[in-house]
């Protein structure tokens, strides 16, 4: 049976207890570089960096993954990606899987990474309101995310701290055991736990500063597909609240 997933329109989401203010941050002490090795999770076997470089109160983030889910219902899968903030500042061990499913999701996960400080979007908005929104997020299994934006101050914070980290999203439900792959997902019930589950994760440290790259403002995305297709994903302590839009799922099938 095949099944086709049509992205009709993308909803504006607000992201309730997971919105943190977005007010810059305050004038920090040095320019100062953080860097992090993204391992895998739940069974994932995707690759990632990330850096994020940081001049005062304006952050110059680069993200590079390879090896996610490529397709989702025959379209190209959608991956969101996160700075998390405000929590213990590590990525969840196995034992964080207090339902037995076998997979860490998105809720189970947040006590480690805590909420979302800052969305790693292709363009636009990178504050806490853009954590859903599909059409700036990485398409298909390999791509980059390339941006410079304002530190919140919370985020400024968790990195000073060292308890800034960056979740990728998700998973492939063929690997996932059969009541894994069967369950909804814990922030959007109509899709599949799957599609919200972590990927990758990695916590960002101090390490030396890079020279500036790019410019303010902008975003690069470099996928192996195109830029149909999309799905729902997110990540906190709180289900997602439709702020406004609408979006809906067709399946076709075919003998």
């Amino acid at each position: 049976m095949n099944k086709t997933l049509r992205f009709l329109a993308v909803p504006t989401l607000a992201l309730g207890a997971l919105a943190l203010s977005t007010a810059p941050a305050m004038a920090a002490d040095g320019d100062q570089s953080y860097q992090s090795t993204l391992g895998q999770l739940n069974g994932s076997t995707a690759t990632g960096t990330v850096t994020v470089d940081v001049t005062g109160t304006t952050a110059h983030a680069v993200l590079k993954v390879s090896g996610l889910p490529e397709t989702f219902m025959d379209a190209p899968y959608p991956h969101v990606q996160h700075i998390h903030v405000g929590a213990q500042g590590v990525c969840p061990a196995p034992s964080a899987d207090t339902s037995g499913d076998g997979v860490i999701s998105t809720t189970e996960g947040a006590p480690f990474y805590g909420a979302i400080g800052q969305t790693l979007s292709t363009s636009g908005d990178t504050s806490p309101a853009a954590a859903l929104d599909l059409t700036v997020a990485g398409q298909g299994s390999s791509y980059t995310v390339d941006r410079t934006f304002e530190l919140s101050a919370e985020s400024a914070k968790s990195l000073h701290d060292g308890t800034a980290v960056v979740v990728v999203h998700g998973l492939d439900p063929a690997t996932l055991s059969p009541e894994a792959a069967a369950a909804p997902s814990d922030l959007v019930p109509s899709l599949p736990l799957a599609a919200t589950s972590p990927a990758l994760c990695g916590t960002l440290a101090a390490g030396q500063m890079a020279m500036p790259v790019g410019g303010a403002d902008t975003g690069v995305a470099t996928t192996a597909t195109d830029n149909t297709g999309a799905i729902a994903l997110g990540g906190g302590l709180a289900l997602v609240a439709l702020a406004g839009g609408a979006y809906m799922i067709r399946r076709r099938a075919a003998a």
